[in-house]
């Protein structure tokens, strides 16, 4: 008989996930976990790939579908881990995204300006872990790296954990790009542990490599896709415009907890932050945005007129960084074309660059197992890395500017 709190997920990618009765279902169900719900997995990116809209919630709950799996296998192989082990792992990887806001990555330092997601995760986690009387406390110690084991943190965040696995597979099914399909179930199957480290058996070596590969190929065609990039630029440059209007005195319309995070630029992680960004998402901006259409303001009118139509930015991509006279010119235009200060053209014109590195043993190693029990790194065990093809860090420079002034 199935206990009246048990839940089964029909999850599109791999079908049904049993969710535990008790503490875990009740977090699940709660208002700061709902909220995720409300939060797409990949920003704007439904801008250019229209399927991707799915959330967070989803993202979270198969990242918590492979964690399982991934413990599953690990025990079979004879791997100790205790039961206590078990549930503060699943509570870490199902609260690792609760630190997200709006539009996830993609509004990243830019409504919370000096506090990363993960640290918020942190907060969150420390709340639910007092409200049942210090429950997630290892849950914490594995999810910063303190506890003892350290192969439980990289089950969920290493260069081969759960999240990227689900992301890449997931964000791969919502966007039909298949260059991003992963064998998820046979590298889970591959997991194992040797001297306090995730490991992988040696007869998984290609579908690692293969994960590599998507990686990076996910990046460039959905990630830092050159639309998707533009359509980011210009809602941070949206959000930032409303930033210095509201602490200039200027009135502008948005809910509450948005105007929160507007009113200030900097922050700290307290009771008052967390109720505040509990309630916040993505239905608040894009409201927000389609009220700020009509507001006074040349530049924000302008800007959240053009984002709402989809009216995004040209942008151009180059091998070398933009000059300065190029980017001075771009502004003069901007200026002449809507009639505003140069100042203010730095809402209209950006340049930056973006990097692309599927694998970086610097940042933390993917290590083989061979059957004659060698361990090394996935650099040294792999052919494919002879070239170091995927351990090149790829720049590209970009321009964004208002596609009037073409």
């Amino acid at each position: 008989m199935i206990p009246k709190n048990k839940k089964i997920l029909n999850d599109p990618v791999y079908g049904f996930i049993t969710i535990p009765d008790g503490i875990m279902y009740e977090i699940i169900h709660h208002p700061c976990f709902q909220r995720l719900r409300r939060i797409r997995q990949l920003g704007m990116t439904s801008l250019v790939y229209p399927g991707a809209t799915h959330t967070r919630f989803l993202h979270t709950m198969g990242t918590f579908h492979l964690t399982m799996n991934a413990i599953n296998t690990l025990k079979e192989k004879g791997i100790e881990i205790s039961e206590k082990e078990v549930e503060a792992v699943l509570f870490a990887i199902l609260l690792h995204d609760i630190g997200h806001g709006p539009f996830s990555h993609a509004l990243e330092n830019t409504i919370v300006t000096n506090i990363e997601h993960e640290s918020l995760s942190v907060a969150f986690m420390k709340y639910f872990n007092k409200r049942y009387n210090g429950r997630l406390s290892m849950a914490i110690e594995i999810f910063n790296n303190t506890y003892e084991k350290h192969f439980l943190h990289s089950i969920i965040s290493s260069q081969l954990d759960t999240d990227r696995l689900d992301y890449l597979k997931r964000d791969s099914f919502f966007t039909g790009v298949s260059e991003g399909v992963v064998s998820t179930d046979r590298i889970i199957k591959m997991f194992n542990v040797r001297n306090d480290e995730l490991v992988v058996d040696i007869k998984g070596i290609y579908s690692v490599e293969k994960f590599l590969i998507a990686r990076r190929l996910m990046y460039w065609q959905v990630y830092l896709h050159k639309t998707v990039v533009a359509s980011e630029m210009m809602l941070r440059k949206i959000i930032a415009r409303a930033r210095q209007l509201t602490m200039s005195g200027e009135t502008l319309w948005a809910p509450p907890a948005l105007q929160y995070f507007l009113s200030r630029n900097a922050f700290e992680i307290n009771d008052t932050l967390l109720d505040n960004f509990s309630v916040l998402d993505d239905d608040d901006v894009v409201a927000s945005v389609k009220v700020w259409q009509h507001h006074h303001d040349l530049v924000i009118s302008k800007l959240s007129t053009m984002y709402t139509n989809r009216q995004l930015f040209k942008i151009e991509l180059q091998n070398k960084p933009f000059t300065p006279t190029e980017i001075a010119t771009i502004k003069d235009k901007t200026a002449h074309y809507f009639n505003i200060s140069l100042q203010e053209t730095e809402y209209f014109v950006v340049s930056d660059i973006l990097t692309n590195n599927a694998y970086r043993p610097d940042s933390g190693k993917i290590s083989i197992l061979f059957k004659d029990e060698r361990v090394e790194d996935l650099e040294n065990a792999s052919d494919m890395f002879d070239h170091g093809a995927l351990q090149q860090t790829v720049k590209k420079y970009f321009l964004c500017y208002p596609k009037e002034l073409v």
